[in-house]
């Protein structure tokens, strides 16, 4: 794996705090005195704490390894935040433009197995916010260069830490600013991707800052990390089904400003109709892709790469949503679960014609149409989804039956006490097409 440099995983928050850190007497004498570190220790530490740059870099050229191993075995010892803040400043001053030490703290694991990782996923646990984003950047930059695949040991309860730092009781901008950056990073090792997956407090927290329409960076990061994992044929067919980022993806590449960030987004809507079509097509067919996505091919763009998606984009879709009939678009609609007032809802037409093939496939798009009224918490969706079983009622001699075995009618008559004013007149219509029509066996 390609090293990732400390310096790329910054914070302003941590770069000026590390700066007041270095400032602190830490009281290494009386940790000696104490028996809590060695004679030898104190010597060693005494050479760097503390000291100008240009003095612990030319200590550390000949003695990384002893560093490496004893910064590490300072911070698995001593646990006084102040004392384990100036320990991490000193492993990322290590680091700091020397990519090529990375590896010396990886090797301490041979010294003792429990380094690197034991103590500074021990630091994440402190009551103090920079040492727990210090060592979240600390063990980012040490699993990034990991040469094998990464142990479950040490993935697991990190992502823990960040899926509370992203979506958490005590999340603050800083921790969230840190775990994108972090897991940006581990995501874009394959073999992680997977695990991540499997915190969906971390794939929501993706969503909930796309939908908090951050800075134009927190925005690309945000979306750079759902782009790298739609590289993964699992996720790809899930993604959309469990978190609805269609739509939110495609609000972000509307409003914004910086041309990456349309980058990120068109190349991960080109992942997921490249891998799983069935899964994207209905949510992109209903939220307008094409049209979108026509507008970005007549832009000009300074990157080759957006305009080489852009038109595969327009292409596929154009190719998949041109044999579509209005039935088809109308269960895309409802395979989206995003009902809105589009003209077939309202059309006696389309019910004349349509309302028996809801019952084809053992009642397939009856059962998802109900599945929307019950499950929607959105009065657009509800107000149309019960105005949908009036008109299936409506129009099809035997659509009543169906409709109150599934729970349709017991679910359109709670909607009539419905807080919202349409929610309730549709559900009252509806109800009177239930009631009123013949019951056919």
């Amino acid at each position: 794996m390609t090293a990732m440099s400390i310096s790329l995983l910054s914070n302003t928050y941590l770069d000026e705090n590390s700066a007041r850190m270095k400032s602190k007497t830490v009281p290494w004498e009386g940790y000696q005195r104490a028996g809590l570190i060695t004679h030898d220790e104190l010597a060693a530490i005494k050479k760097v704490d503390r000291q100008p740059r240009t003095k612990s870099e030319s200590v550390l050229l000949s003695e990384g390894q002893i560093y490496a191993t004893l910064y590490l075995s300072l911070l698995k010892k001593l646990q006084r935040v102040d004392t384990m803040q100036c320990i991490l400043v000193l492993i990322t001053d290590a680091l700091l433009d020397h990519d090529e030490r990375i590896p010396l703290f990886l090797r301490t694991a041979e010294i003792d197995s429990e380094l690197p990782y034991a103590p500074l996923l021990k630091s994440l646990e402190a009551q103090d916010e920079f040492v727990q984003l210090k060592s979240a950047q600390i063990i980012t930059v040490l699993l990034s260069a990991e040469p094998g695949p990464l142990r479950h040991q040490q993935l697991q309860p990190f992502l823990n830490t960040l899926s509370s730092f992203i979506q958490g009781p005590n999340s603050t901008a800083n921790k969230r600013d840190i775990a994108v950056q972090c897991l940006e990073s581990l995501l874009s090792r394959p073999d992680s991707r997977k695990t991540v997956w499997r915190f969906p407090a971390i794939i929501s927290g993706f969503v909930e800052i796309l939908k908090r329409v951050p800075g134009p960076q927190m925005s690309y990061q945000a979306a750079f990390c759902l782009w790298l994992l739609s590289f993964e044929q699992e996720i790809a067919e899930q993604l959309n089904k469990k978190y609805d980022v269609v739509p939110v993806l495609m609000e972000v590449a509307q409003n914004a400003i910086k041309e990456k960030v349309i980058r990120v987004v068109v190349a991960t809507f080109r992942n997921l109709v490249m891998k799983a079509p069935s899964a994207n097509l209905p949510a992109m067919l209903v939220c307008q892709l094409l049209p979108f996505v026509k507008n970005l091919a007549a832009r000009k763009w300074s990157d080759e790469d957006i305009l080489e998606d852009v038109l595969f984009l327009k292409e596929e879709l154009n190719t998949r949503f041109q044999s579509l009939t209005t039935y088809d678009e109308y269960t895309s609609e409802l395979a989206s679960g995003h009902l809105s007032w589009t003209p077939v809802h309202e059309s006696d037409d389309f019910w004349k014609e349509n309302a028996a093939k809801l019952d084809e496939k053992d009642y397939e798009q009856l059962k998802i149409l109900i599945s929307v009224l019950k499950q929607s918490t959105d009065p657009t969706v509800l107000a149309v989804a019960a105005s949908d079983v009036g008109q299936y009622v409506k129009h099809h001699d035997r659509g009543k039956k169906p409709v109150t075995t599934l729970g349709g009618k017991e679910r359109v008559m709670e909607l009539m006490t419905h807080p919202h004013a349409d929610v309730r007149y549709r559900a009252l219509l509806s109800v009177q097409q239930l009631v009123s029509q013949p019951w056919l066996a």
